[in-house]
């Protein structure tokens, strides 16, 4: 009798646990979709963006919520502790991942421990930009005239921990060069203190105002930092042609909290990589200065650990704190 009890639990633990990781007829409600800034930003508009057509193909409403707060951290705070069952996702970019945790102490969340990766939605370049006057012409030409000016010239970044600031350490060590950070609050007066001739280096994410004084030739474009040419400056090099193995890109993903059953991140990668495919959606992207980049879990996985490496051995190689 003992041997049969002690077999049927085994038989009934098992059952559970294939219950737990089976989600038949998922998803059968709505679908919440975390997003961890307030809306009306790039965020939230790319991911309301998808939330067409992944809820026409999964049958179901999805749901945006808005968690603006700590720079995203509560966001993804709320997404982290939520049930691992599939009817909570969130979008993010890649410094909700890498960067926020380490330099917010007490963010609540780990970017790699407390999520399942979905799928990479896509991805915006870096871009280099000098001064239009500056007497450079390549990124190669401006490495030897920072390095005949070494601690005289200035770069601008949105301020200390900012994407942007980290993009430029990351550049700054890798050139072996020494320049002096002119910290904004924002990105837009961080543009109008490289046209005016404050500062000498930019390095941040594209815009259209920034398109339009690069083909004005008020600014220089001298590199992008994604690993291949980038479809949206397809005449550009990358910086890692001068300076290899650097990258400083934007991107955005979809993550589903740790523990959510392998067969619903797989539908729910599906539906995401179908609704990637689309032109108009694609199109969409690229008004934004963005790339449609499709993926499966495990890629997404490697990107994310990727970028916690990267990014954490920058912020503590430089001391960097965010205000």
């Amino acid at each position: 009798m003992k041997r049969l009890l002690q077999h049927l639990g085994a038989v009934l633990l098992c059952a559970f646990a294939a219950g737990a990781m089976a989600q038949p007829g998922y998803p059968s409600r709505p679908i919440r979709l975390v997003v961890p800034y307030a809306p009306g930003g790039t965020t939230d508009i790319m991911a309301r963006v998808l939330q067409v057509p992944m809820q026409e193909d999964l049958g179901q409403p999805i749901v945006v919520d808005n968690k603006a707060g700590a720079g995203g951290a509560i966001g993804m705070k709320d997404a982290a502790h939520a049930a691992p069952d599939g009817y909570t996702i969130v979008f993010i970019n890649n410094g909700l991942v890498a960067t926020t945790p380490i330099l917010q102490k007490g963010a609540g969340y780990d970017g790699l421990r407390d999520f399942a990766p979905i799928g990479m939605v896509s991805s915006s370049p870096m871009l280099v930009v000098v001064n239009g006057e500056l007497p450079v012409d390549d990124l190669k030409g401006f490495i030897d005239y920072a390095k005949k000016n070494a601690g005289k010239l200035e770069y601008a970044s949105a301020g200390p921990g900012s994407f942007g600031h980290l993009s430029t350490e990351l550049f700054l060590r890798a050139a072996g060069l020494q320049m002096v950070h002119v910290p904004y609050k924002g990105q837009a007066p961080t543009l109008n203190a490289v046209l005016g001739g404050e500062v000498k280096l930019l390095i941040t994410s594209p815009s259209s105002a920034m398109n339009s004084h690069i083909a004005s030739g008020k600014l220089k474009l001298l590199g992008v930092g994604t690993p291949a040419r980038s479809p949206l400056y397809p005449d550009t090099p990358t910086v890692s042609t001068v300076l290899p193995g650097y990258q400083a890109e934007s991107w955005f993903a979809l993550l589903a909290p740790a523990g959510t059953p392998p067969d619903v991140i797989a539908r729910l990668n599906k539906s995401l990589n179908k609704a990637l495919a689309l032109p108009d959606l694609q199109q969409r992207l690229n008004t934004f200065g963005l790339v449609a980049v499709s993926s499966t879990p495990e890629q997404l996985r490697e990107r994310n650990v990727a970028e916690v490496e990267r990014w954490g051995t920058v912020i503590r190689e430089a001391g960097i704190k965010a205000e």
